[in-house]
């Protein structure tokens, strides 16, 4: 059973572990950008205290990369921005050059010509035995319905009506 959530509630998962008839349980890990998934974990037991679920290890021919604002890898343990690299990887956005430059960059861990990464705006960590952990975004992206939602654009775009002098988007669960 392949499950995904960055930020996947540990109590839901220990229900399908105790109560559920999965031989194996994945929690998997991927945006769009890099076609399906890129991190996976197999999930044995989560622990009463546990607060989050290990995303995992990258598939085989994936790279995955912990980064400062400097694109120096951080040390285990320590907060870095996600960055993902080899096969699966987009190409970039249809008809969106900005972005496509802003979120995919050269690779400057590979030898490859035109080797690029993907810029996830999420932020991780390495465990002490390998796995990565989601620990939440960069920016104020959110998902509703698993669809990506820009605060900052809504705010934009209802600001831009005549009658709206200031705008303010906040996700909530009511």
């Amino acid at each position: 059973l392949l499950f995904g959530g960055e930020a996947v509630e540990p109590k839901w998962v220990r229900e399908v572990l105790e109560k559920g008839r999965a031989e194996r349980l994945l929690h998997v890990y991927g945006p769009t950008e890099t076609t399906t998934f890129a991190i996976w974990h197999e999930v044995t037991s989560v622990g009463e205290q546990a607060q989050l679920v290990p995303i995992g290890r990258p598939l085989t021919n994936v790279q995955i990369y912990l980064l400062d604002g400097h694109l120096r890898p951080v040390p285990v343990g320590v907060a870095g921005g996600l960055y993902i690299g080899g096969c699966g990887l987009a190409r970039g956005y249809l008809d969106q050059p900005a972005l496509t430059a802003e979120r995919f960059i050269p690779d400057p861990f590979s030898s490859e010509p035109g080797a690029r990464l993907y810029k996830s705006g999420d932020l991780a960590r390495f465990l002490p035995d390998g796995c990565v952990e989601f620990l939440g975004r960069s920016d104020q992206q959110v998902k509703i319905r698993g669809f990506r939602v820009e605060p900052g654009e809504v705010e934009a775009l209802l600001s831009s009506h005549q009658h709206v002098a200031q705008a303010a988007v906040v996700a909530r669960e009511d």
